[in-house]
């Protein structure tokens, strides 16, 4: 269900004035630094669906490369504060991978998770809105699906 919601959400956006101003947008050398907040869900099969807000900085390498780093808090039943070293993948100038290690809180109990997700930026005048899906892989622990709208800028 959450993978329908992303696919109509991005759906909607490609209509969206974000969609057409690909010319209008900045070029990754003179704005290197990227900064957006999420507002989403993050679904377990134990917890169901959480209320997630989450918080991601990136700093531009190259065309194809960013590095940075992912702040998230799952709210209700999960509970989960999550860390992230991130590398994301250009692969369009609009559709990004992204990928990385890190930590996740429960409570007391701390566990490690490794992300793999997909954005889609777009982009008018420096700022950026993207819809996000990732998946949070946690070795002998039950896996999350990450969804949510982030909105960003670029400086």
């Amino acid at each position: 269900m959450q993978v329908i919601k992303a696919i109509v959400l991005l759906a909607v956006l490609s209509c969206s004035p974000f969609t057409y101003a690909k010319d209008a947008g900045h070029h990754w050398q003179s704005a290197p630094h990227h900064l957006s907040a999420l507002v989403g869900t993050t679904y377990t099969k134990d917890h169901g669906n959480a209320f997630t807000l989450g918080i991601d900085y990136e700093y531009r390498v190259s065309d194809f490369l960013g590095v940075g780093i992912v702040a998230e808090y799952a709210y209700e039943d999960l509970d989960a504060y999550t860390y992230l070293l991130v590398a994301d993948l250009h692969i369009t100038h609009n559709f990004i991978a992204q990928i990385g290690p890190g930590v996740e809180f429960h409570g007391s109990h701390k566990m490690e998770v490794v992300r793999l997700g997909f954005l889609y930026e777009f982009e008018a005048s420096g700022f950026t809105l993207s819809p996000q899906l990732h998946y949070d892989y946690h070795r002998n622990h039950k896996s999350a699906v990450v969804a949510g709208l982030a909105i960003g800028m670029s400086f």
